[in-house]
């Protein structure tokens, strides 16, 4: 589901965020799923397939940082481990009850894991009952990645946590908004030579006053 006039997955407001972690995400897997994305800004297909081993420690407390591992990456170009923050070290020891023996977020019956699509299920219809519209599950991860370009945070640590092999591939993911366009010219001001460039002395182009000697 991507409706912005590019084709490109909805950034969303934190508004937006705040309405589907709390009205429409109805279970605790359902929203530890989508807050993993959001708060690592990981595929999709990395979430689902994160193992519960690379997420708890042998006692079941939440490990400082989860792996991503190179195999369930896209282009399996690496192995990344992400930190824990703790908006979703919390989360993850909630569900820490309900996490597979292998994989994070088991299928049905326990066997393998949730699929993508299923997680596309859920999203849509956690959508749907709160009336938001035009976001996707690849949505968590451009708002997380385009929130850190925001907050100016160097593009080459974004990409360590994104996973893109070449800056290139990131700057598809970010959003640039007007005024951020706006003050990237207005900050050219700067390189003025002189005050007031371009102004012109209001006085110095008045006629002269008749009556007015000269000398």
């Amino acid at each position: 589901m991507k409706r912005d006039r590019h084709g490109k997955a909805k950034i969303l407001t934190h508004e937006e965020i705040q309405l589907l972690f709390t009205d429409g995400l109805s279970s605790s897997r359902d929203r530890t799923i989508f807050a993993t994305a959001l708060f690592t800004a990981a595929r999709i297909n990395e979430v689902v397939t994160l193992l519960s081993a690379d997420i708890y420690d042998t006692r079941g407390q939440v490990r400082s940082h989860l792996t991503i591992r190179k195999a369930n990456t896209k282009g399996k170009l690496a192995t990344r481990s992400i930190p824990i923050i703790e908006n979703l070290q919390s989360l993850l020891t909630q569900y820490q009850p309900q996490a597979g023996e292998v994989y994070l977020f088991p299928g049905r019956h326990g066997r393998g894991h949730i699929t993508s699509d299923s997680a596309a299920k859920i999203l849509r219809e956690a959508c749907a009952s709160v009336n938001l519209e035009g976001i996707s599950t690849h949505s968590f991860r451009r708002t997380a990645l385009t929130s850190m370009s925001d907050d100016q945070i160097p593009l080459r640590v974004i990409a360590e946590v994104s996973g893109h092999g070449n800056l290139a591939g990131l700057h598809t993911y970010l959003e640039v908004h007007p005024l951020q366009v706006q003050g990237a010219v207005s900050s050219l001001a700067k390189l003025s030579p002189i005050d007031n460039i371009g102004l012109i002395n209001y006085y110095v182009l008045q006629p002269e006053t008749k009556g007015t000697s000269s000398t």
